[in-house]
């Protein structure tokens, strides 16, 4: 049994994690193993991603009035990813779960002030870095200029 100061704290540290975040993603962890846990939480850590373990009712609390519309329903063991980047949270959890099946499941989360459902989550996490989005403008704009210049020299060739 927690004494009321501690959950507080806890609250209070739940609070300013979503306030100071620019996402947070809402985890089901039932039956993740210790060891698994400990890649995961290596693996946030490692792209500057925090995670922490609560109480459902303690997370409710700290959410309330955070963000526009409805908490998305929060069954199991919930835990939260949480980060600085709008997208890098929901994309670290959602590679783990492609590597360990069965062991997480992405429940919801809030983007740009708003609670989210899992499928929209989802989506967000999908959505390439912003180095390969970049990386994939400079092949587009590099692919025309490169078939100009083996049409030049094909035609060069022939004179």
């Amino acid at each position: 049994m927690l004494l009321k100061s501690k959950k507080e704290e806890m609250i209070k540290d739940l609070e300013k994690v979503v306030k100071d975040s620019k996402s947070v993603v809402f985890v089901n962890f039932h039956g993740l193993k210790v060891f698994d846990e400990t890649n995961l939480r290596r693996d946030l850590r490692d792209q500057g991603v925090g995670y922490k373990i609560s109480r459902k009712t303690l997370l409710a609390r700290a959410l309330k009035g955070k963000a526009e519309g409805v908490v998305p329903e929060l069954p199991g063991e919930v835990a939260i990813a949480f980060s600085s980047d709008e997208i890098a949270s929901s994309r670290e959890v959602y590679n783990f779960q492609k590597t360990h099946k069965g062991l997480l499941t992405i429940l919801g989360g809030i983007f740009e002030g708003k609670f989210v459902d899992g499928v929209k989550m989802t989506e967000i996490a999908t959505i390439p870095s912003r180095e390969v989005l970049l990386s994939k403008i400079a092949f587009l704009l590099k692919s025309p200029m490169q078939r100009l210049a083996i049409a030049v020299n094909e035609v060069a060739k022939t004179k």
